[in-house]
């Protein structure tokens, strides 16, 4: 299971794609799940008001039909995906066995900006950039062990997808 997280505006989902794009044209077997739709919902569920067991009981049935299916790679991409302690979802989800490869993206605050500019065409971008900034330095400061950390400033987002599939020794 590769693991890509980082904060708002890095790339995460774009690299996902990416890196899903790649596996295909190698005939690598895989499947790809965005974090971040398996647990929007409101109100948050009772007794659940992180989310985090909505999210764990989504990615398990998911995960369910693609093992069934013969899938044995997980792309997953989720912001804070690859902090310490959020280890214990995804073996819940797909089994003690889980072998984790966690990957932080990064970007510098003006990044960040001009892409979430791009994004949020909404009411929420000052909300965006002030999240984005905050989740940055959290997850630099949580990262679990082992994280990679693949810089995405100036780079395309092919050339950061081959660096992090490299990093899972995919």
């Amino acid at each position: 299971m590769i693991l890509i997280g980082g904060r708002s505006g890095v790339g995460k989902s774009s690299v996902g794609y990416e890196v899903s794009a790649l596996l295909r044209a190698a005939s690598v077997a895989h499947a790809l799940i965005e974090g971040d739709v398996l647990d929007h919902i409101h109100p948050a569920p009772p007794g659940d008001p992180d989310r985090s067991e909505i999210t764990a009981r989504n990615l398990a049935a998911l995960w369910a039909n693609y093992t069934e299916l013969g899938c044995r790679r997980l792309i997953y991409t989720n912001t804070a995906a690859v902090l310490d302690g959020s280890q214990w979802l995804f073996e819940r989800a797909l089994g003690p066995a889980v072998r984790m490869h966690p990957v932080l993206l990064t970007a510098s605050d003006e990044t960040a900006a001009v892409r979430l500019g791009r994004r949020e065409i909404g009411s929420e971008l000052e909300q965006q950039l002030r999240r984005s900034a905050h989740m940055a330095r959290r997850l630099e400061e949580h990262a679990a062990p082992g994280t990679v950390r693949v810089a995405t400033d100036a780079r395309s987002v092919t050339e950061v997808a081959r660096e992090v599939i490299a990093a899972a020794g995919w």
